[in-house]
């Protein structure tokens, strides 16, 4: 298609192109390539213990929607941050749900997503709790932690109440997506709540920063695929949409350009495609690669004489 319409493929491209995401640019930004997307692995410790016995897959637009919940639930003094963190998520999860369109999986979990950031844009409510009125009740970060935390253990465990079979469901997947939602809330408060700990945070502003840097990695991560997309956009469609499909990638490489080119300089996992495109993939391989990482190197035994040792070319 860009060959053989060039002159109007080019135009929705560069009229797309004065449309720059400008916040979630600035967001990007924080990005720390240098640490390999540490706040993929930060927001939601692996020491966390699980509500059940199967865990739910991690999702990048839900893991995305309940870190700005929390934020915007925490007392800011900065309300600057809070506001473009807002604003660059919500321009982020346009593309962060064509790269989840890719997967053909977690379908609940991303339903849950739209249904949180719903709330929290429009009423900055998750599900039952209004995130504004958390904020001004005068409790420290720690106790609001604590609340949404519990709030969404509560979620859980009347479910399961409700629920005797739910060890017989195929897969956590499977979850309502009130409960997949409470999910991802309790265990990124408590990943928060032990990091609060180990750091000992006396200022909120640090943890809205840490916060900002966390989604900003988990953006990051998730809109290294784009190129993927925008590939698989204009060459798997039905001739028949094929013209439509086209124009819609062109529209997406002219706003995303500047990112593509951000995310370009960023040091990425060893992982395929396919693996790219799935958060867990990242998380296994970043946890891999720190267990590695803190295993110290020791020289190998000499050999003992009632020891034999084949040498393998």
């Amino acid at each position: 298609m860009m060959k053989d319409n060039r002159d109007a493929t080019d135009y929705w491209r560069q009229k797309a192109k004065k449309r720059q995401p400008k916040y979630l640019m600035e967001l990007l930004e924080l990005s720390r390539p240098c640490e390999g997307f540490k706040g993929l692995n930060e927001f939601d410790s692996f020491k966390v213990p699980s509500l059940d016995t199967e865990e739910a897959p991690n999702c990048w637009s839900l893991s995305l929607v309940t870190l700005t919940s929390i934020a915007i639930a925490v007392p800011s003094i900065d309300s600057y941050s809070v506001k473009h963190l807002v604003a660059g998520v919500n321009e982020g999860l346009v593309y962060v749900r064509n790269i989840e369109d890719m997967q053909g999986n977690a379908v609940n979990s991303r339903k849950a997503a739209d249904v949180v950031w719903l709330g929290v844009e429009l009423y900055h409510r998750w599900l039952n709790t209004d995130l504004r009125i958390l904020s001004l009740q005068g409790q420290n970060t720690r106790e609001i932690l604590q609340v949404l935390s519990g709030s969404a253990n509560n979620i859980f465990m009347e479910f399961k109440r409700s629920n005797l079979n739910l060890c017989l469901l195929d897969s956590p997947s499977k979850w309502p997506i009130k409960v997949l939602a409470a999910n991802s809330m309790y265990r990124i408060c408590q990943s928060l709540l032990l990091d609060y700990e180990s750091r000992n945070y006396k200022m909120t502003e640090r943890l809205i920063e840490a916060i900002r840097v966390m989604v900003s990695d988990i953006l990051a991560a998730c809109l290294t695929n784009l190129k993927q997309f925008i590939t698989i956009k204009c060459s798997t469609s039905s001739i028949e949409e094929r013209e439509e499909s086209v124009r819609y990638a062109a529209r997406v490489l002219g706003k995303t350009e500047m990112i593509v080119k951000l995310l370009h300089k960023k040091s990425l996992p060893g992982l395929n495609s396919d693996q790219m495109a799935v958060m867990d993939e990242w998380r296994s391989f970043h946890k891999l690669k720190s267990s590695l990482d803190d295993t110290p190197f020791s020289e190998p035994a000499s050999p003992t004489p009632n020891e034999v040792y084949l040498s393998i070319d």
